[in-house]
Parts: structure tokens; C-alpha cells; sequence
């Protein structure tokens, strides 16, 4: 094999490794109910936090609660995925490399 593509090789997989390393200590937060739930999770979908405002904790509406969070917990997903593709799709140039976000 070509040493200088090994070495590519090599400095793509160092810059991954970082790359990774700044998704996990990344955070992203969302809300749902205008703000009631908010979730912060990591770059690597590590869900960080979770806080329920008092005013929407009702005994007779657990459902809506449930709704909220689930509805934040989707979108902090979402946005953390986001968030990994558009950095390691800065390294890979949008090669889709199996294992990585």
C-alpha cells in the first residue's frame, strides 16, 4: 500500500477520533409546550438532562407530560444528529462511513 495514503488514512482517523470526542461534549437543548420541557443531550445522543417546569405537572393530566417530553426528548434527537452529521461530514467529505453518526 502507498505510504502517503496510509498516512491520509491515519490523519482522517485522528481527525474522527476528535471529532468525536467534541460531539460528546457538545450539547444541544430543546423544548416542547413552549418551554415547559427542555432537554439537553450530547452530540453522541447522550441525553444530558431532563427539567419539567412545575406549572405543567399535573396528576390529572400525566399524559400531556408524557407527550411534552417525549416531544423534546424527539427533537433534541433529532438536532443532535444534525449536529454530528454536520460535523463529521466536514472530515469525511459526506462519505457515509459505517459506525459513524
Amino acid at each position: 500500500m502507498n505510504r502517503a495514503f496510509l498516512r491520509q488514512a491515519q490523519k482522517l482517523q485522528a481527525k474522527l477520533e476528535q471529532a468525536q470526542e467534541e460531539l460528546e461534549k457538545t450539547t444541544v437543548e430543546a423544548s416542547s409546550g413552549g418551554g415547559a420541557v427542555k432537554v439537553v443531550i450530547t452530540g453522541q445522543q447522550r441525553i444530558e438532562s431532563v427539567k419539567i417546569s412545575p406549572e405543567v405537572v399535573s396528576p390529572e393530566d400525566i399524559e400531556m407530560l408524557e407527550d411534552l417530553v417525549m416531544s423534546a426528548v424527539n427533537e433534541a434527537i433529532r438536532k443532535s444528529q444534525e449536529l454530528a452529521s454536520s460535523r463529521l461530514g466536514k472530515i469525511t467529505g459526506g462519505l457515509k462511513i459505517p459506525g459513524l453518526s
